[in-house]
């Protein structure tokens, strides 16, 4: 069941923001998550929002996140691996 939901977001001045279509069964989870932590609906919407926003922004692939792999050491016997696998995925030059 969805129902209408009115959000009180405190910052530095007071802004009046409506929130429509909020499922009621999460929002009752959330608000009594936000009251054990002794917060206000408009601190943990915003620490909801933050955490969101970031966790999206980190999934976004990075172009260059190959460049970003360290080399490391696969032990004993395996220092010509590079070239081995060049040789199956490449051919015999």
């Amino acid at each position: 069941m969805f129902i209408s939901f009115v959000i009180h977001v405190i910052h530095m001045k007071k802004d009046l923001i409506t929130v429509r279509d909020v499922d009621e069964q999460i929002l009752r989870n959330f608000r009594a998550h936000a009251i054990q932590k002794k917060m206000r609906m408009g601190e943990a919407l915003t620490d909801a929002m933050k955490r969101w926003v970031k966790e999206v922004d980190q999934k976004r692939t990075d172009p260059k996140i190959l460049l970003k792999i360290k080399p490391f050491d696969w032990g004993k016997g395996t220092h010509k691996t590079s070239k081995e696998i060049d040789k199956i995925l490449y051919g015999s030059r």
